[in-house]
């Protein structure tokens, strides 16, 4: 069987490097997704040839690095006839309309998709996760294929995998847990990660090898990259770090995306919650706000960024790549710089009655912070 990966449209540039696709960028318990796609077509499948188009050689070596025994080739991939990949746009449920896969290539829906094992040929969206039922029919094999075209829809499919995959707690004899620390609930623990005194993870966790958790922080439901280093006496709650981030102390970091290499200095965070309690909005192309679905989203920042201390990042904002935010700063509006001065709120200097509230007649109203 030949299995051909596609080009769709996403938005998900600030967690993938130029000239990379979702398939080779993200990860998900620390396998790329094009390995792991490649892995779930394989038990149904017997796959001969694998296609990848012509742009992104970083996913052709990973395809001949772990699979070299299967015959790989590049094509040129016309973007223009690709029908996009939304969730919007397809059901995500079995029924009786879904697309039968008895031509000789077909491309695949977003949803669950039924094959019998004879199909020549097979296409994926390269921002697509395939899952495989634990127990399909007897007579039809099944595909869950879900499409990843807006960060929200990767951290769901990131708490999705971490329920359905991680069942049990698992700690690598070589890792290193403080007596004083508690596992809570199924946990995977790879080589060489260190966990500090007084801390707590609760499942269901990932932390890949190399890790280290300081002392007293509290990490729960999370999707932790290889040699991602947690300070002390910080939070960080149902969020994926892609791997080789620093994150200083009582920092407090939730519902968020992290990607690789990102500094967060000392007593900085990410919002997830509006006051009002509407659902987040994210800000994508030309302005446009959309709707995340939730009213708990906090971040997304880009590769090589460097947060200072002091800062905090609003609810369904996005730093690009390499952004550097002075300590201090408020990000209340979507960047399009990449260094933000000291003392702002991005997009607006403060004033001196801002920042010191040099007010006679009534005390400044701090409204309550929503529990989280």
């Amino acid at each position: 069987m030949k299995l051909i990966f596609r080009k769709a449209s996403h938005c998900l540039e600030s967690l993938i490097d130029k000239d990379e696709c979702p398939a080779s960028s993200l990860k998900l318990l620390g396998q790329h997704l094009i390995i792991r796609n490649i892995n779930q077509v394989g038990k149904i499948f017997a796959i001969k040839k694998i296609m990848i188009p012509d742009e992104f050689r970083n996913a052709l070596k990973l395809v001949q690095d772990n699979f070299p025994s299967i015959n790989t080739e590049e094509f040129y991939d016309d973007f223009n006839n690709i029908v996009d990949h939304d969730v919007s746009s397809h059901s995500s449920t079995d029924n009786s309309n879904s697309p039968s896969f008895n031509s000789a290539t077909t491309a695949t829906p977003v949803g669950k998709i039924r094959l019998n094992g004879n199909e020549e040929s097979f296409q994926i969206p390269l921002n697509a996760v395939l899952h495989y039922p634990a127990s399909p029919s007897s007579d039809t094999k099944s595909l869950l294929v879900d499409s990843v075209v807006y960060p929200w829809d990767f951290l769901n499919i990131i708490h999705k995998t971490l329920h359905e995959e991680v069942t049990q707690t698992i700690i690598s004899p070589n890792a290193s847990v403080a007596k004083s620390s508690i596992i809570s609930g199924p946990c995977i623990i790879e080589d060489e990660v260190s966990i500090d005194d007084f801390c707590k993870i609760k499942g269901p966790t990932y932390i890949s090898k190399g890790s280290f958790i300081g002392m007293s922080s509290l990490i729960r439901d999370c999707m932790f990259g290889s040699n991602t280093r947690i300070g002390f006496n910080c939070e960080i709650g149902k969020s994926y770090f892609a791997g080789d981030d620093k994150i200083s102390h009582q920092n407090v970091i939730l519902d968020s995306m992290i990607g690789r290499n990102v500094w967060f200095g000392g007593y900085s965070g990410t919002a997830n919650v509006l006051l009002n309690r509407k659902n987040v909005r994210y800000e994508i192309g030309n302005g446009r706000l959309m709707d995340t679905g939730t009213d708990h989203f906090g971040a997304v920042v880009g590769n090589n960024c460097a947060v200072g201390a002091s800062v905090i990042i609003l609810p369904g904002r996005r730093l690009p790549h390499n952004t550097v935010i002075q300590a201090g700063t408020i990000v209340g509006k979507q960047l399009s710089d990449t260094v933000i001065q000291a003392g702002t709120i991005v997009g607006k200097q403060l004033s001196e009655q801002e920042i010191y509230l040099r007010t006679t007649d009534r005390k400044p109203q701090i409204p309550s912070s929503p529990s989280i």
